[in-house]
């Protein structure tokens, strides 16, 4: 075990510990009274677009509701793997996590489908799907059926992009590429349709990986690829925009249902507003972004994608999303 991941299960065991200690699993709403804090956990930087927006949350969370309820936040995965405070949630600690509909597919399988490639075009498209009544319905599946809550899903990252050390065109470029990518199914599926071998990895340890060969490509958005570093460790990043990649803030199903009525309508209605602000500035950041990697001396190139839409179509059928598909696509086109 590394000196990180002990840092990261003490951090993670001392607020469970307190949780236990103070009685909240039990007396949520008794607790709430005299104040509370929730610790949200994100892979991502400090210099993230999105990071901006979990700051907004947190100032106007601890305003709105009058400083009963307390945001914490601990970015570059400092709680440990989305996995494990997933985890931790369902068990009742006040802890959410910055995650993807992937993620959330082992408890909930339509969540899947926001991650499956080429599914609608920008944020507008995909802020539609999560905010309609057909995703508040999985919400509440998600609760009942395995005790975790989403406070909001509009949390737009931007589209992944193929980040390798040779030039990309078709997916037989990528054919013996062995390409970092999360765990869950649609994204693994995703990645070898691609032509790539899929192999799963905690986003931390991606920058080690590619450096030493252990990999030999990821994947990602370019506010990620910024702030991994991963632009010292690769030489081109491939615009293929395979996975629109939006996530959401997603906590404790037991801890929520025990805040008062106001304070769980603050912190849905908050996070909504927060997750646009950091989608927003996800948006206007990119093409500065992009003209950062270009003068460090990173190819940056736009590819017809039409041979990776057409290579990865299957992937939605293969995972039994064909129909949940064609449902979403006409939402998020209306």
């Amino acid at each position: 075990m590394t000196r990180k991941t002990m840092s990261r299960r003490a951090a993670l065991q001392g607020i469970v510990g307190t949780v236990a200690a103070t009685g909240v699993f039990s007396i949520g709403r008794r607790a709430s009274a005299a104040g509370q804090a929730l610790s949200i956990n994100t892979a991502l930087a400090t210099t993230d677009p999105l990071y901006k927006g979990l700051e907004a949350m947190q100032a106007n969370v601890a305003k709105a509701s009058d400083g009963r309820l307390e945001i914490k936040l601990f970015p570059q995965s400092q709680l440990g793997p989305d996995e494990d405070v997933l985890e931790q949630a369902r068990a009742g600690a006040p802890v959410a996590v910055v995650v993807d509909g992937g993620r959330l597919a082992v408890y909930q399988e339509e969540f899947g489908v926001l991650g499956a490639p080429y599914l609608a075009p920008g944020y507008d498209g995909m802020r539609k799907v999560v905010t309609s009544p057909m995703f508040e319905e999985w919400v509440g599946k998600l609760n009942t059926g395995s005790q975790l809550q989403v406070l909001s899903f509009n949390w737009w990252q931007g589209l992944r992009h193929v980040l390798t050390q040779k030039e990309v065109n078709t997916p037989d470029d990528l054919h013996g590429v062995r390409m970092r990518t999360p765990g869950a199914p649609v994204w693994i599926k995703t990645i070898a349709a691609m032509g790539a071998t899929p192999t799963p990895m905690p986003w931390g340890d991606v920058y080690s990986a590619l450096s030493s060969n252990v990999l030999d490509g990821a994947e990602a958005q370019l506010p990620a690829v910024v702030g991994a570093k991963l632009d010292e460790v690769i030489t081109h990043i491939t615009k293929t925009g395979h996975i629109n990649l939006i996530t959401g803030v997603v906590t404790s199903g037991p801890w929520f249902d025990g805040l008062d009525d106001d304070l769980k309508k603050i912190l849905r209605d908050e996070s909504v507003k927060a997750g646009d602000i950091a989608s927003n500035g996800t948006s206007d950041s990119l093409a500065s972004i992009e003209q950062s990697l270009k003068d460090k001396g990173l190819s940056v190139r736009d590819i017809d994608t039409s041979p990776f839409v057409k290579a990865t179509a299957p992937v939605y059928d293969e995972l039994g999303y064909g129909a949940l598909r064609d449902k979403l696509q006409g939402i998020a086109n209306a």
